[in-house]
């Protein structure tokens, strides 16, 4: 989850670009109104916009008792009974992460969308950390899935990380609303999680490795340079992504990370949660949803594969999937496994034949 944070790139992107000047807007065919069946490619690269075409963008206002903001989506493909709605982590990373999913998702037939949730990515960053607050953003994800009219008819909710906080927390409200859940790479309590990192993972550092950066972190010198030099090769290349280096688009990702949205819900160290997530716990919560769900975890993650596994023995219909290749990344260094699960899910949520304990 906060792992994000830490990855300090030293890219710099190039957004250069000549203006063009006399651009007069252009008439466009208004877009067909009729649906192929499901999954169908003529179906799935039907234009749904009218008039100007942006390729599926949609500027959302939302409202916050901050004023008004606005929040960046994308549409990919059109599926009228399959919407997955991607929620991203961090939290203050972007939704560039989940470009993997263009190499499965479309010839599956399944519709995607991309959102930057406030202070992320292409959406407006109020710079206001009061607006860092579970329960706002639970309204925000609420306010999109109105303006893109999701309903339980067709919405999936996939949040990974701390989208995956974020996801289980608008269920818990908003469940009626869904047509499946899928939590990515996430546990369900975090006192839990700082407990494993603390107790399991961190045991797993050669001793002097571990000595020095708990060194580091006792003096709260996280900008040191040496920080991130012990943790890349110790902790990140084992349990981050084992991808080494990075795919591009999770680089492209990490690299745009919001440290002030990160830093108040998760708190700058490494090994323990000091911010407003501090004593998140929804475990005693699980019975409550009802709505099909997905646990889907890394046996090499940063988050408790066991606990992972657990979360959908709770709730009353679950599945897990525990990527035997995979870490928090396991969309990238288990892909065809991640994929293949997830596809499994979706298809048999939708064609009703998924079942609690069902094999991904």
């Amino acid at each position: 989850m906060k792992h994000f944070d830490m990855l300090r790139l030293a890219a710099t992107a190039l957004l250069g670009g000549a203006l063009v000047a006399g651009c007069n807007p252009a008439t466009t065919p208004a877009a067909t109104t009729e649906t192929a069946p499901a999954g169908a490619p003529s179906a799935y690269f039907a234009p749904t916009e009218t008039g100007v075409q942006t390729g599926g963008v949609q500027v959302i206002p939302i409202t916050t008792p901050k004023g008004k903001f606005n929040v960046w989506t994308k549409r990919f493909g059109n599926n009228p009974k399959i919407k997955v709605l991607l929620l991203n982590g961090g939290p203050g990373a972007t939704h560039e992460y989940f470009e993997c999913m263009e190499s499965f998702l479309p010839k599956e037939g399944v519709e995607f969308i991309y959102y930057d949730q406030l202070g992320c990515g292409n959406s407006d960053n109020p710079r206001d950390t009061s607006m860092w607050s579970l329960p706002r953003y639970v309204e925000e994800v609420e306010q999109v899935r109105r303006a893109l009219k999701l309903d339980s008819s067709n919405f999936y909710l996939l949040g990974h990380s701390w989208g995956g906080i974020l996801a289980a927390e608008y269920a818990f409200k908003y469940q009626k609303n869904l047509k499946g859940l899928i939590i990515s790479n996430m546990m369900m309590s975090c006192p839990a999680y700082g407990k494993y990192a603390d107790e399991v993972l961190a045991k797993q550092m050669k001793p002097a490795v571990l000595a020095e950066i708990r060194k580091i972190e006792a003096a709260k010198d996280f900008s040191n340079p040496r920080y991130m030099g012990l943790l890349e090769p110790n902790f990140y290349a084992e349990h981050l992504c084992r991808i080494v280096p990075n795919p591009e688009p999770v680089r492209r990702s990490l690299g745009k990370i919001n440290q002030s949205l990160y830093v108040t819900m998760q708190g700058p160290s490494e090994f323990g949660i000091s911010g407003k997530l501090t004593h998140w716990d929804r475990v005693p919560d699980l019975p409550k949803l009802v709505v099909p769900f997905l646990s889907i975890g890394g046996k090499y993650d940063t988050m408790d594969p066991a606990h992972m596994r657990m979360i959908a023995t709770k709730v009353q219909k679950g599945a897990s999937l525990i990527c035997p290749q995979g870490s928090h990344m396991s969309m990238y260094d288990d892909q065809e496994t991640y994929m293949k699960g997830l596809l499994t899910f979706l298809k048999s949520v939708d064609d009703k034949s998924f079942k609690a304990g069902m094999a991904m």
